[in-house]
């Protein structure tokens, strides 16, 4: 039986036995016609959680048993009052007897079971939650639903564009349920995660206004946030790191969710102390037993996806290998928003840059060029002026052949495949540090056709 409907019988449990109380005092006073009127109310109450606890558990659960039992003590009881010939003492016991066999009942013999929901939106962050969902799925207590929602990309105004929905794009291992026929009301799920942080507040792209987490809230016990990317581990202390933080942790979903697991023990003090600075110092000890530091599933993907368990795809196999049947070096090409956001037509200057100098070198080297899921939409939402040369690098990359463009959902596939990264800070760069292969991060004010070469790392 599910959590919510093993607490709700608990809750009914109670009104009868809130019930019972009322009517003894009315025996007490005579008054035995409202007496009766409360008992068959009671057995009303109890016939409905008897149709719940069979629909749920079959007619053979023992709990049935003991509501039938109780059931036929109040038709007895009913006799005796209005014959006269019950005492509220003797009622009293009886009712309280009745009380406490159904209550025991309902608490250790009906097995509880939880129903989980993970509403991921962008099929590329689905590795946020996978390692909770795997853990869920394998809990034969637990019912477990994966249910990818739709969202939107905004207009320069803010106003929704073009709806997208990437139900069908998670790994075939991964059992999808269309969320139109999922009734958040009516299931009322015990726990539902989540790994948008944003409600309205995304400038490039929004949930279905139904998915915020300031609605979701209303349809389960237990609201859990688990955010979508991984940082570099701030040092709690450093006024200037939490500065820089602050935007990634005062959002929609910190704030409305009953929990919030985030990827470190040093990132937890650091989520608590901008929030407790944020809402006043009184609310620590609400954020020290909201936040928890046990980690993010995106580590957990990484040092579990092996090399040699991934399946190459043929077309990146013809571009990978060289003319003898050997492998060039692989190097992961990263760009990022938040690099075209600040350097503007200059990031786009760099990425043209970068990819003329891995043209030159394609005999020896292969390129995979990974750009964020959402650089689309922002260069449409943001910087809509960008849009048109930006089609153009990319379409001619496309064309050229001879370098690999990864738009898959699968981020930890080109992580692993790849010998080295380079592009932009991201959380890319803290996923990729898991691996132990070089990093180097590019630098969009040096061109290697200016002469000056690359010289950060």
């Amino acid at each position: 039986m599910r959590r919510y409907q093993k607490k709700m019988l608990l809750e009914l449990t109670d009104t009868l036995n809130e019930a019972h109380e009322q009517a003894v005092k009315e025996i007490k006073n005579n008054n035995g016609q409202m007496a009766v009127g409360l008992l068959g109310q009671c057995q009303e109450c109890a016939d409905s959680m008897g149709e719940i606890i069979q629909e749920s558990e079959g007619g053979d659960s023992p709990v049935i048993a003991v509501l039938t039992k109780y059931c036929e003590k109040l038709y007895e009881i009913s006799l005796d009052v209005d014959k006269g010939k019950a005492s509220d003492s003797y009622v009293s016991k009886i009712l309280l007897r009745s009380y406490n066999d159904i209550k025991n009942g309902i608490i250790n013999d009906i097995p509880e079971k939880l129903e989980t929901v993970f509403l991921p939106y962008k099929a590329s962050m689905w590795d946020s939650l996978e390692s909770v969902w795997k853990k869920a799925d394998a809990d034969p207590n637990c019912d477990a639903y994966v249910i990818p929602i739709p969202y939107f990309d905004r207009n320069p105004d803010g106003s929704a564009r073009e709806e997208h929905y990437e139900g069908g794009q998670y790994p075939s291992y991964v059992p999808v349920t269309d969320f139109r026929k999922y009734d958040f009301e009516g299931r009322h799920p015990d726990r539902i995660y989540i790994h948008n942080p944003y409600d309205e507040g995304n400038f490039v792209t929004s949930v279905h206004p139904f998915f915020y987490s300031k609605n979701l809230k209303n349809f389960t016990d237990e609201l859990i946030y688990i955010p979508y990317f991984v940082l570099a581990d701030p040092d709690p202390d450093n006024e200037a790191q939490l500065e820089r933080l602050a935007h990634f942790v005062t959002v929609a979903a910190v704030i409305n969710a009953d929990k919030v697991i985030v990827q470190s023990e040093a990132m937890r003090r650091a989520y608590i102390k901008i929030m407790t600075e944020q809402t006043g110092s009184n609310t620590r000890q609400y954020w020290e037993q909201k936040i928890s530091g046990e980690g993010s599933p995106k580590f957990d993907k990484i040092e579990n996806t092996k090399k040699e368990d991934i399946e190459i795809p043929e077309d990146w196999k013809k571009v990978m290998q060289k003319s003898d049947g050997s492998m060039k070096k692989l190097i992961m090409y990263n760009t990022g928003v938040q690099a075209l956001i600040d350097n503007d037509e200059k990031m786009l200057d760099k990425i043209e840059d970068v990819l003329n100098v891995f043209r030159e070198n394609k005999d020896e080297v292969t390129l995979l060029w990974r750009p964020h899921p959402l650089i689309g939409a922002t260069i449409s939402s943001m910087k809509p002026h960008l849009q048109q040369r930006y089609a153009k690098i990319l379409e001619e990359y496309l064309t050229g052949g001879w370098g690999i463009y990864d738009d898959s959902p699968d981020l930890d596939r080109a992580i692993i495949l790849s010998d080295a990264y380079y592009g932009d800070r991201s959380s890319v760069v803290e996923l990729y540090k898991r691996t132990g292969k070089p990093i180097m991060i590019e630098n969009p004010d040096i061109l290697e056709k200016e002469g000056t070469g690359e010289k950060d790392g």
